[in-house]
């Protein structure tokens, strides 16, 4: 077999199937056997043409589950599920050197700045490879680099055991970020979204959902004595919500940017000077924050199976895409490469 499918990328709204060459494989990588890639918002802004690094024709997909087709020179051994950390650092610049490669001055990840996983086999380096216990189902392992964001996110908050948290959308991110919360410890977390749908999403997963009308502050007040959230995550990046985060946040708490902006964005910084709050950026995660998320996935304590998922054949790209971008019926878009495997 010389040959595979893949998803190509070709320009604003183009992506189609092709049959592409296998990757070639460098020195001491990696051959991975695809069985699924989630669809995020990164994915988007590529489809449309909107991603500023992202080059036609290229393969995208950094969310990715598969099978070690061909070991590389260390890492997992050939059959294993693995998971990627798609990162790619430089290597050189201060962030890398003190190893806080996640933040690197030029930070590129695959799927972006190199083929991804929306492929029936993708080439990578075997550092960035994580071997999943045997047992856990590939689809719940496509799950594990968005979790490891709100790893990630949770434990640069500082939030504390009882804290009352506060968590803006409950997108992907914003579920997984309320409920790594609440494994963590929280006495209550509440979450503000406008889609009806996702809040009942948010609402089964056993979350308090601030009501259609309601907002975020009328809902703390009463859980905190109208003090406002302990920590607060602003996992929507909208502007609405970066003019609302300081008021929802209570003296001495902490508001935890998660979502990526586009552009610039007011915020009420003489609420946080007043208030003495704490602002902290999140980029991505760290290989531990990986680690981390595999162990809960493995655990099952956050009950994730009950996360809404839907899987298209990677035939179905154009459909899997526009189902993403609807953002209504499922949390969580996947392709797959393995026939069958897709929902009906």
């Amino acid at each position: 077999m010389s040959t595979m499918r893949a998803a190509v990328w070709t320009g604003a709204d183009e992506i189609a199937v092709e049959q592409v060459p296998l990757p070639d494989v460098p020195e001491g990588w990696a051959l991975v056997r695809v069985a699924y890639n989630g669809i995020c918002g990164t994915d988007l802004s590529i489809h449309h043409g909107k991603h500023p690094r992202a080059t036609a024709p290229l393969v995208p997909g950094h969310e990715l589950s598969g099978w070690v087709e061909r070991a590389g020179a260390t890492g997992p051994r050939e059959g294993a599920l693995v998971i990627a950390e798609p990162l790619i650092s430089c290597g050189e610049c201060k962030a890398c050197r003190d190893g806080h490669g996640h933040v690197c001055r030029r930070l590129g990840l695959y799927g972006i700045d190199a083929p991804g996983g929306m492929a029936e086999y993708v080439a990578l380096p075997p550092h960035v490879l994580h071997e999943v216990p045997a047992g856990v189902d590939p689809r719940l392992a496509a799950l594990v680099e968005p979790l490891a964001v709100a790893v990630h996110a949770v434990d640069l908050s500082g939030m504390q055991a009882g804290d009352t948290v506060a968590v803006y959308g409950a997108g992907p991110i914003g579920v997984l970020t309320a409920l790594v919360a609440r494994h963590a410890g929280a006495g209550a977390v509440v979450v503000t979204e406008p889609s009806p749908w996702r809040r009942q999403v948010a609402a089964d997963l056993g979350l308090t959902v601030v009501p259609e009308g309601a907002t975020m502050a009328e809902v703390l007040a009463p859980l905190t004595d109208g003090e406002g959230a302990d920590t607060t995550f602003d996992s929507a990046a909208h502007p609405a919500v970066a003019a609302d985060v300081t008021a929802a946040t209570r003296v001495l708490g902490r508001i935890v940017v998660v979502g990526v902006y586009k552009q610039p964005t007011p915020l009420d910084l003489q609420a946080v000077c007043f208030k003495e709050q704490s602002l902290v950026g999140v980029r991505v995660y760290t290989s531990a924050d990986v680690r981390r998320a595999i162990e809960l996935l493995a655990s099952d304590v956050l009950g994730l199976a009950a996360f809404p998922t839907r899987a298209f054949d990677l035939a179905d790209v154009d459909a899997a895409f526009a189902a993403a971008a609807s953002g209504q019926d499922c949390l969580k878009v996947l392709l797959t490469p393995l026939h069958g495997k897709a929902d009906a």
